[in-house]
């Protein structure tokens, strides 16, 4: 199972997030009651959670109403949410994991804020998002989120809507995104949305953040969804609801990076030379391409799949090892892959039981690819004298009677 969060038309706020999570079936009145039992320590709250329509779509309304008794320092908060747990919920697993992940996303907007307003993460006052609401929202994300059990699943995200325009704060007119919704997310594909108003709040950034997996453009391959929708206050000509779908995936998806290169200086040993070695420093494939270079000089095309984190130690061993000036590098390009796994399977050959690695691919529970390991087909070669062609096909054939007989 994954979860899919789709803040792309309508962005985030933290009471969406919650009105979503309840909308997917996380249990009201416990996150009321949750959120009740830490926010109310700093501010007056009160939760309203209701079904309303937006844009024609029916949508779950989580409203906190808050009143702050007073702004706090950072730290003074992330000690009385550990007050309060080992007061009321030292035994509770599922709370001291949600509030675990709330001190995260305090930390993250503190942060923000903090490099904001040129001030230490000590120094700093909550007093922007509201202290009693912040801790409404964080709380009561944290938690939906845990009861929903989506701490054990993959989660992506597609790009963020930011809004457009401008906001009024304590500290003036600013512009959209705020500044700690862009320093937030500086590493979160975003998209500036429909409408000239805020879409992103702060809280609802630093929520996203630490529970996301993977960011895509795309959504994944899903199936059998189950699909809710938390709204935000303001009625807007877009649907004003943050989109949360919680399903199975037909495949894995992942994002990695292509790095190309043309070279027309070296001699086919040492492209043979390159070929093992971009493997053995980590490449996860290879090809080399023979192609026709400016001035008609014959020469070769260089492509390099690599994992995300690899990709510019890559780049400094094609360079190194070819003295090509430039590489191509295309960044988080999204593919998708069937579920793999090497398994052993036990063949009698010439009466002797003998064991073969099979590479297998899967969509759902649907085997599409079986294929013996070359290396340990070729060894079996070696020592029985059989033709390699032959000895693939005969153990192609018997692992698929296995499976028929499972």
């Amino acid at each position: 199972m994954v979860v899919v969060i789709d803040p792309q038309v309508s962005g985030l706020a933290g009471n969406m997030f919650i009105g979503a999570f309840i909308d997917l079936g996380a249990d009201e009145e416990k996150i009321k009651k949750v959120i009740s039992d830490y926010a109310d320590h700093f501010g007056k709250v009160k939760v309203n959670v209701s079904r309303v329509s937006k844009s024609g779509v029916m949508t779950t309304f989580a409203d906190i109403e808050t009143e702050d008794n007073s702004t706090r320092h950072y730290r003074d908060i992330i000690n009385k949410l550990d007050e309060i747990t080992e007061e009321k919920y030292s035994d509770d697993e599922s709370v001291k994991k949600s509030i675990e992940l709330a001190k995260k996303i305090f930390e993250t907007l503190a942060s923000a804020e903090s490099e904001v307003h040129g001030k230490s993460i000590d120094e700093l006052h909550f007093h922007e998002v509201g202290c009693a609401d912040a801790v409404a929202d964080i709380v009561g994300a944290s938690f939906a989120y845990h009861l929903l059990k989506f701490d054990e699943e993959k989660i992506y995200s597609l790009p963020v809507a930011t809004g457009n325009g401008s906001v009024k704060t304590q500290h003036g007119i600013l512009p959209v995104p705020a500044p700690a919704v862009i320093n937030i997310l500086k590493e979160v594909p975003t998209v500036g949305g429909e409408v000239n108003t805020e879409l992103a709040t702060p809280t609802g950034c630093a929520i996203l953040v630490n529970i996301v997996d993977e960011y895509v453009n795309s959504s994944p391959l899903l199936k059998n969804k189950k699909i809710g929708y938390g709204s935000g206050k303001k009625d807007l000509k877009i649907l004003n609801a943050l989109r949360i779908i919680h399903a199975e995936d037909y495949a894995e998806q992942h994002t990695i990076t292509i790095l190309e290169t043309n070279i027309d200086t070296l001699s086919g040993e040492v492209l043979g030379n390159l070929y093992d070695k971009l493997l053995d420093e980590g490449a996860r494939d290879v090809s080399i391409t023979p192609t026709m270079m400016k001035k008609n000089r014959p020469g070769h095309i260089v492509k390099v799949i690599s994992k995300n984190n690899d990709a510019e130690h890559l780049v400094k061993v094609l360079m190194e090892e070819t003295g090509t000036l430039g590489v191509r590098m295309l960044p988080y390009v999204h593919r998708g892959v069937a579920i793999r796994e090497n398994v052993l399977h036990s063949v009698e050959i010439n009466g002797e039981s003998e064991e073969v690695r099979f590479k297998i691919g899967q969509i759902g529970d649907k085997i599409i690819k079986s294929t013996p390991e070359y290396d340990d087909v070729k060894k079996l070669s070696d020592k029985t004298g059989i033709p390699v062609r032959d000895l693939q096909s005969f153990i192609e054939q018997d692992y698929k009677k296995f499976l028929r007989s499972e």
